[in-house]
């Protein structure tokens, strides 16, 4: 979602640390604390290294972090939050979870907070992102601290090599060519990284978009299921063939994280995954720094098939501490923790994707040169709430906007995913699949 993604996205390593040792957030403790609930990207564990010797520093506000894989913060938030326990003051939520919590009156409206704060300057916002995290009030309930769509990444020296051009917005048959071409073009290099790991923003994300592309779609505009339709088993298919045939080792397994650390380490020579990445191989410790290039989401029967995904700050309704709280959303999701990661750690790590401003600075256009401006066209070009060749009953490209989808989305992955490692079949997996899905698209043509 990482995506992630991204959708749904989660690094490799797990943190809990803390930035101060009093008990602090919504809950009680010493008042001039919080507590955030965030998901452990790289971006995020960054965020968690600069905030004592910067936030703190500046405001006297400690920070507390619980740092969480994706699918383990996705629970605790949503128990927290749908509880109003107030354990924590913030949490990272994305653009499913916004629009959802809103309307269940678990979160803070923003637009008081940031009117008054011009420094903020919330009109920077890319549009896409801004409308995503608006409730149906048309309020703001989030504020993003990175943006992301997908697109392809591929070794640009093992195409060149090979004698291939990657189009700029291939096709997935193109790209499933390429991946046999490239397949051991050097010693353990696979073809392509595709995510196989369950969860509904991890393995579901990437494939939701092929399914869309190829015509396919989770429910119609009233509410018919059509997750064995002939276009979603299509899709699914070519996806789980492809991994299998030319993916990473240990694909059943392998999520944002796996796959950034098989494409940085070279074991393959292509990714379709979140534009958030591009930085982080692009960064100027990486192995691959200067190998690569990027291309749009492959598409089959649209003009485009990228995702649109943020990891946002929201504030709890039953927090106490909500000044303080946006004081923190509002340093991690402004300009100058911008300047600040740029100039500490290098313009590449930049959180970005979610301002206008980030594309107009010179030193990250020089620093993201080889993707910044397809990063920012695939966020310009994603269609939430027409993404496919047919209209949706729900926004969402690599999800379904409903609270169902998460536990629908990973019950239907964990069933893909058995499919990639060889105990099931596709065809099996989407037709126990479809009685789930029409469980609960019978809920909505019902009401």
């Amino acid at each position: 979602m990482k995506s992630l993604r991204h959708g749904g996205i989660a690094a490799a390593v797990l943190l809990a640390t803390t930035a101060c040792a009093g008990a602090g957030g919504g809950g009680g403790g010493a008042e001039n604390s919080i507590n955030v609930l965030m998901v452990n990207n790289p971006q995020m564990q960054d965020l968690q290294k600069l905030t004592a010797d910067n936030f703190t520093k500046e405001t006297g506000i400690a920070v507390n972090f619980t740092v969480l894989p994706e699918n383990d913060v996705r629970d605790k938030i949503s128990q927290d939050f749908s509880s109003q326990a107030g354990q924590y003051d913030v949490a990272t939520i994305s653009n499913y979870e916004t629009p959802i919590y809103a309307r269940n009156g678990w979160l803070t409206p923003l637009d008081d907070y940031f009117a008054k704060d011009t420094a903020f300057d919330q009109d920077d916002i890319l549009e896409p992102i801004r409308q995503s995290l608006t409730g149906e009030d048309g309020k703001v309930y989030a504020e993003p601290f990175y943006g992301e769509s997908s697109f392809l990444m591929y070794r640009k020296d093992v195409l060149d090599a090979k004698g291939i051009t990657m189009p700029e917005r291939p096709t997935w048959q193109q790209v499933a060519d390429i991946a046999a071409q490239v397949d051991g073009a050097q010693p353990g290099m696979k073809g392509i990284c595709l995510r196989g790991q369950p969860g509904w923003g991890q393995l579901m994300a990437p494939l939701t978009t092929v399914v869309n592309t190829f015509g396919g779609t989770w429910f119609t505009e009233d509410w018919q299921a059509r997750v064995n339709a002939p276009e979603f088993k299509e899709a699914t298919k070519f996806y789980v063939d492809l991994v299998r045939a030319h993916g990473e080792a240990g694909a059943p397994q392998a999520g944002f994280a796996e796959c950034l650390n098989n494409m940085t380490q070279g074991k393959v020579a292509m990714w379709y995954d979140a534009t958030v990445a591009a930085g982080l191989l692009e960064a100027d410790d990486s192995p691959v720094k200067g190998k690569l290039g990027f291309a749009q989401a492959p598409v089959v029967k649209t003009e485009s098939s990228a995702w649109l995904y943020t990891w946002a700050f929201g504030i709890q309704k039953a927090s106490k501490k909500a000044d303080n709280a946006w004081k923190f959303i509002s340093w991690a999701s402004g300009k100058g923790y911008e300047e600040l990661v740029g100039k500490t750690l290098g313009w590449s790590k930049l959180p970005d994707g979610k301002r206008s401003s980030t594309y107009q600075r010179p030193e990250y256009v020089q620093a993201g040169s080889s993707f910044a401006k397809q990063a920012e066209a695939a966020i310009a070009g994603a269609k939430p709430t027409d993404p496919g060749v047919q209209p949706r009953p729900a926004a969402g490209i690599q999800f379904v906007g409903i609270p169902e989808f998460t536990d629908l989305g990973t019950q239907v992955s964990q069933k893909i995913s058995a499919a990639i490692a060889g105990a099931s079949t596709v065809d099996a997996a989407l037709d126990e699949s479809q009685e789930l899905a029409d469980t609960v698209a019978k809920k909505y043509r019902d009401k």
